[in-house]
């Protein structure tokens, strides 16, 4: 079962109305254009969250593609008569830091000041979230010009915008 992301930066989510479609086909053909793309550093694999927190229960799994500290988790899944997919991009702290910040006074201290990002880390950070959600708006352009649905506009392709403070 995998861990969720230490950091949240940004997520998305929609819901197609009155649409059938495989969650793995679409995992398929996101897989697919992320590839042909050669995104450097790149991997992508399914893993499986808990319908709760608890651990227990159904497992639900997502298509995690992710680079170096960057993960984008998306999910796709029929909802009734509808069909749901999201995405969450996220960033891991790792172990290290993780074991930093438990140092009594300096060590939160010492975490905050790491996680300050050079502009060459942000447009980093950018360029991998822009290429993904690329992706991911292409492979939802095939399977709405394959079922006849009409495609996203630009407003609903948006994700709202995450405060740094």
């Amino acid at each position: 079962m995998a861990l969720y992301p230490s950091i949240s930066l940004s997520s998305w989510q929609h819901t197609f109305e009155d649409l059938q479609f495989s969650t793995q086909e679409f995992y398929t053909a996101v897989e697919a254009i992320v590839k042909e793309r050669e995104i450097p550093d790149v991997k992508i694999e399914r893993v499986t969250f808990s319908e709760s927190k608890l651990l227990i229960g159904n497992r639900r799994e997502y298509l995690r593609v992710k680079r170096k500290q960057y993960v984008f988790d998306i999910c796709a899944a029929p909802f009734g008569k509808d069909f749901f997919i999201s995405w969450y991009l996220g960033e891991t702290t790792g172990f290290f830091k993780e074991l930093i910040a438990k140092i009594p006074g300096i060590g939160p201290l010492i975490v905050k000041a790491s996680e300050l990002k050079t502009y060459y880390q942000s447009d980093t950070e950018a360029m991998f979230k822009g290429s993904i959600r690329l992706c991911v708006n292409r492979a939802l352009d095939n399977i709405a010009t394959t079922k006849g649905v009409r495609l996203l506009s630009d407003f609903e392709r948006q994700s709202p915008k995450v405060s740094n403070n």
